[in-house]
């Protein structure tokens, strides 16, 4: 028995309570420092580095991957809230605010003595008929990929949580485009086909899409042209240049005429290689009048080489990103061609323009105009780092969100909607449940609406009104949703102006956070893990 039990006998309560306060101070802490960020009237948070770099970001993933977070519980709960941004794309902001509000909740009623098992099983039975409510609050879309505007409403309800109106509304033309540029049908959507690229430099509202391909290299040789139409794209992993031996060998040779003499038929073995390249183009170009030709190499060209074929009017790229060399070809057609044998003019892919573009020391070679491109890039431009960051950030979230709505056709109503008819659905389930479980129930139902309350409060509006407002609405006609205007303060229809959430992030969201909020309430004790000895931390308590 320890020295604690010795003295106190209520050693056992004292450690229960403390580490019940431990998680509901972490978990509250949490939601406060995200709860400011929640909806497009959110503000923004400062990160400083360790070297004095600075971000400024509302996006509660990127602040909890980067935050320095010391607490346990408090990194179990980003945790938590990042997987559900890995996993479904978003909901990372309401995760940590549910979770909070959940344990916020559930102090009351443990403050006047109440059982954490008993709420637990009331979160059970909260969780599985919000479950239930949301399957047939959700609605069906189901030829939603060919409904370009709805997907535009639903990327637009994503980023607007992130960005500015106007350059959401530049962005979500652009990031719905880009998804259905590489969607195929009967396949899955790959998001890798999709290349974000930057170049610091004008405003960040001359972000485009490149139906094609930019690649961040250009030629290495001032007599290759900058910019070719009709162009034939040769997708080449060949090395053009002299190698040496991979393992230890010798060259013999008694004169220096057998020297020159192996030189010459060690150029003459990568010459051969380039004059049938140049002898294919030659047959391309004249077959087909006005055409031209670019040769893009994962492997190197040496300057001989490069000569040779810039005499020929050839635009010839080395060193290229494999990544690259493989969605060339599936943005222009053709093949990668691991031999200079025998070629075809069906191993080539086509595009109607390519050009280069500097930047400082830096060359971008734009290859625009293909065919049936299955594989696109989204050029970022902005004035500095934190611009490019932030759009970076916010496209990879809207991607994901219009490839989860592709993927899972089933929509919510935004702006708090769902939240205000769930709340009013558990009122009704709660008076079918017996025994003190329904006390979990009404925790359940009150922590709900720390979204509508937490979009109400960010926005500026009173938030004990407004709530009364929306629930009222809702009670009028419980047939439509009614969410939260962040411009008026009135309720509204989302269902009418396109706000939309996909069923499955709320899903996630309540899942994760009901599971994680009772597992949190039913720890009894925090002891030290791990072997050997270690300095003590202040936070947790003595056993």
């Amino acid at each position: 028995m320890s020295a604690l039990e010795l003295l106190n006998p209520n050693a056992e309560n004292v450690n229960k309570t403390q580490a019940l306060a431990i998680n509901l101070a972490a978990a509250r802490g949490l939601q406060e420092v995200l709860k400011s960020n929640l909806g497009p009237k959110g503000t923004l948070k400062m990160l400083v580095g360790g070297a004095g770099q600075i971000k400024l970001t509302k996006d509660g993933n990127t602040l909890l991957h980067e935050m320095q977070i010391q607490h346990p519980t408090a990194q179990l709960i980003a945790r938590a809230a990042t997987a559900t941004d890995d996993t479904v794309g978003d909901g990372t902001t309401s995760t940590v605010l549910f979770v909070g509000e959940l344990l916020k909740q559930a102090e009351r009623y443990l403050g006047e003595g109440l059982h954490p098992r008993v709420l637990a099983d009331g979160f059970d039975v909260a969780r599985d008929a919000t479950m239930t409510f949301l399957e047939e609050f959700s609605k069906e879309m189901p030829d939603l990929a060919k409904d370009r505007e709805q997907l535009c409403n639903i990327c637009r309800t994503t980023l607007q949580t992130k960005l500015r109106e106007e350059l959401v509304n530049k962005l979500t033309d652009i990031v719905v485009d880009a998804i259905l540029c590489i969607r195929r049908d009967d396949q899955p959507i790959d998001l890798h086909m999709v290349e974000l690229l930057h170049m610091q430099h004008k405003l960040d509202l001359e972000t485009r899409l490149v139906r094609g391909m930019v690649l961040d290299h250009g030629a290495r040789h001032p007599g290759m042209p900058s910019k070719l139409e009709k162009v034939w794209v040769m997708t080449l992993n060949v090395s053009l240049e002299y190698e040496k031996s991979e393992v230890t060998s010798n060259f013999l040779y008694k004169t220096a005429e057998e020297r020159e003499g192996m030189v010459v038929a060690e150029r003459k073995f990568t010459d051969d290689k380039v004059k049938q390249i140049i002898e294919f183009k030659k047959q391309i170009c004249e077959a087909n009048p006005g055409t031209t030709f670019l040769i893009c190499n994962q492997k190197g060209i040496d300057p001989p080489s490069l000569d040779m074929l810039a005499k020929e009017g050839i635009l010839a790229l080395r060193r290229a990103k494999r990544r690259n060399m493989e969605r060339l070809t599936l943005a222009c057609g053709g093949m990668q061609i691991n031999s200079v044998e025998e070629l075809d003019q069906d191993m080539l892919g086509y595009a109607e323009l390519v050009y280069e573009d500097t930047l400082g020391e830096d060359k971008f070679t734009f290859v625009e105009g293909v065919r049936n491109p299955h594989s696109c890039t989204i050029l970022v431009k902005g004035q500095n780092p934190h611009t490019i960051a932030q759009i970076k950030d916010a496209v990879r979230d809207g991607l994901r969100s219009v490839k989860n709505a592709i993927d899972n056709p089933k929509m919510v109503a935004g702006a708090g909607a769902f939240e205000i008819a769930a709340y009013a659905n558990l009122e009704k389930v709660k008076a079918d449940v017996r025994g003190r479980a329904k006390l979990g129930v009404q925790a359940f139902a009150d922590a709900l609406l720390v979204i509508p309350k937490a979009l109400a409060d960010n926005s500026g509006f009173d938030v004990q009104n407004t709530i009364i407002d929306l629930q009222e609405a809702y009670q009028r006609d419980p047939s439509k949703p009614v969410g939260l205007d962040v411009i008026s303060g009135k309720p509204i229809f989302p269902e009418d102006i396109g706000v939309w959430d996909g069923a499955i992030v709320k899903k996630s969201v309540i899942h994760m956070s009901s599971v994680l909020a009772s597992q949190l309430l039913l720890v009894d004790s925090m002891l030290r893990a791990g072997r050997g000895s270690r300095p003590k931390d202040p936070n947790m308590p003595d056993m």
